[in-house]
């Protein structure tokens, strides 16, 4: 049976997108027959311990005020608890773990396996801090996955010789779907907070700069359709964001940030769901909303233009101001059966092309050629 040491700053019970991506490419290759330890290299205040999970162990590894420490402690911990025999080391995003997966993969001679999610490429080729970390891990990996086709040249412009494998993200269809309780729960938030004639546009997750949000504000405002749509915005949003919202008065409702699986009846709430950001990975709320039929407004940055086309939604160039105003327009001008159309095309888009059973078996593909 294969094993992998797996090390992670992002896994349950950690909140957000690439803790639940983790968790899932994790439990999709233990289902595979792959015996995965991981190591959670939590910014969580938790002790320190090993434990048993199904399908390969968890080692919880609190960086605290003193990472450096964490890190040289968990190799002792690796050695105090025989866990020898491993095949690979796979260093799952962030600098703590890409920082010490070099280092284990040498001292466990066992090759390493580097997955690249959206930040770790996009702002790291940039960062002061974070690219001499990032260089180093993928000028050591035996290969580097990513998940949107765009950032290949990205890993070549810091590591030429580098072997890139592009492994999409996923959502489980037959798990993902709207409850008619859900449904019914969003009919009437409708009823109670959106002006009768307007569209709700979602804006959902960490709504960061990156997203795109103000930008798209700008857009709504200069497209003149801000008065057809009412705006949700779900997650952590920004100042700035906020200010803007208030200054220009555009009707919206915000929620506070929400576990995956309270989510389906915001999308259910939604007739459109945007994503104008400047650069992405793949984001789990493209195929979420889009594997429940929700049409999407999104640029092309990163793993979107992998997801998104006008089949599925309105389209655009990531920065393109134009091109976002001519694609809220198109947006606001399209009748239901335009929209029920596209969302359908979505819907089977998501459930041909982005399975669990591909993303594991990409991943498994790698494992098995990297030896």
């Amino acid at each position: 049976m294969p094993r992998v040491l797996w090390l992670t700053e992002h896994y349950p019970p950690s909140r957000g997108g690439m803790s639940q991506s983790c968790d899932r490419i994790v439990r999709g290759l233990r289902a595979s027959g792959v015996e995965v330890d991981v190591a959670h290299l939590t910014r969580r205040d938790r002790p320190w311990g090993v434990g048993r999970e199904h399908g390969g162990r968890l080692i919880t590894a609190p960086l605290g005020d003193d990472p450096e420490h964490a890190l040289r402690r968990l190799w002792t911990t690796i050695n105090a608890e025989d866990l020898a025999g491993y095949g690979h080391v796979v260093a799952f995003g962030g600098a703590y773990a890409m920082l010490a997966a070099p280092v284990l993969s040498a001292l466990l001679d066992a090759p390493l396996v580097t997955l690249l999610r959206g930040n770790d490429i996009d702002v790291g080729v940039f960062s002061m801090r974070r690219r001499g970390v990032l260089a180093d891990a993928l000028r050591a990996s035996s290969r580097v996955c990513v998940v949107a086709r765009s950032h290949a040249p990205l890993v070549s412009a810091i590591a030429p010789d580098a072997a890139v494998t592009y492994v999409a993200n996923s959502v489980d269809t037959a798990q993902w779907r709207v409850l008619p309780s859900e449904r019914e729960r969003a009919r009437a938030w409708r009823a109670e907070h959106v002006a009768p004639g307007r569209r709700t546009i979602g804006l959902i997750g960490q709504l960061k700069v990156k997203k795109g949000v103000g930008f798209f504000l700008d857009a709504l405002a200069a497209s003149g359709h801000a008065e057809s749509f009412h705006l949700l915005l779900v997650g952590e949003v920004e100042e700035s964001v906020a200010e803007s919202l208030a200054e220009r008065g555009v009707a919206h409702s915000a929620m506070a940030f929400l576990d995956r699986y309270d989510l389906p009846a915001v999308y259910a709430s939604c007739d459109l769901v945007a994503l104008p950001s400047f650069y992405d990975g793949m984001p789990n709320v493209a195929l979420e909303a889009a594997a429940l039929g929700v049409p999407l407004l999104a640029s092309d940055a990163g793993g979107l233009a992998d997801v998104a086309d006008d089949e599925i939604g309105f389209t655009f160039p990531a920065g393109d101001a134009h091109a976002c105003r001519a694609a809220i327009d198109r947006a606001a001008r399209a009748g239901d059966a335009e929209l029920a159309k596209l969302g359908a095309a979505g819907a089977e888009r998501i459930r041909r092309d982005f399975t669990p059973a591909a993303e594991t078996a990409g991943y498994r593909a790698v494992l098995d050629a990297v030896r």
